[in-house]
């Protein structure tokens, strides 16, 4: 019974402690993974499950492991900051893969980047016809940005001379059946305008699922029982 106690807690304090580095490095890191970052995340994990299994080792040495990988990460990223030259060899740079509508075949090779998975991104992105692409970039993080040429550019607002109408964040203001009284106080919404909209459905706030009043002003909501007889499940 203590050797199970033993590696629960374990597990629980590595979990507790990647999720401590995690929230120290922030969400840039953890958002665009880097050459540098993937390395990091890949060895704090070795060190992780060896903290909460390799009784062998003692705790202390591994958390000593996972401070100053942690410590050696930020410093890293640190110097990517003030250094162009250190950045490019900790976090790679971008690379263009496609030039006015060209594939550079010599960068995809160097990066061993093959035309199926060049046609899958772009398709990702609703690109089906690469002859619509001007430029492809791949970024550090392994993502593509791509931007068409001119005749395949989605038509704006601007471009049509609209006026644009003036949208707001989106606020929620039910949740699980709750109403979220902190976003409506600080959002200057009335409790009885919210409860009004809820009766004229023939609704009570305990049978709303989720309410938002989106970005037009507009509320949306989403109740328990939806009245779906038989709801599509893919598996």
């Amino acid at each position: 019974m203590h050797l199970y106690m033993e590696i629960i807690l374990r597990t629980v304090s590595a979990l507790l402690i990647l999720l401590l580095i995690a929230k120290f490095h922030g969400k840039q890191t953890v958002s665009n993974m880097t050459f540098h970052d993937f390395a990091t995340a890949i060895t704090m994990g070795a060190i992780a499950a060896n903290l909460a299994f390799n009784e062998k080792v003692p705790v202390k040495y591994l958390i000593l492991c996972l401070v100053i990988l942690s410590l050696t990460s930020v410093g890293l990223s640190w110097l990517s900051l003030k250094s162009t030259i250190a950045r490019k060899w900790i976090s790679g740079s971008p690379t263009v893969l496609i030039e006015h509508g060209k594939i550079l075949d010599d960068n995809m090779r160097k990066l061993k980047f093959t035309l199926d998975s060049l046609n899958q991104s772009l398709r990702q992105k609703d690109i089906f016809d690469i002859s619509q692409v001007d430029y492809v970039v791949l970024e550090t993080n392994g993502r593509l940005s791509v931007k068409k040429k001119e005749e395949y550019l989605n038509v704006t607002r601007k471009d049509l001379k609209l006026r644009s109408s003036k949208s707001i964040f989106p606020v929620e203001l039910i949740m699980d059946g709750k109403i979220l009284e902190k976003n409506i106080s600080e959002n200057g919404i009335s409790k009885d305008w919210l409860l009004s909209h809820i009766r004229k459905k023939g609704k009570k706030i305990e049978d709303v699922f989720y309410a938002v009043k989106s970005s037009n002003g507009k509320l949306y909501f989403d109740f328990y029982h939806d009245g779906i007889a038989a709801p599509v499940d893919k598996e």
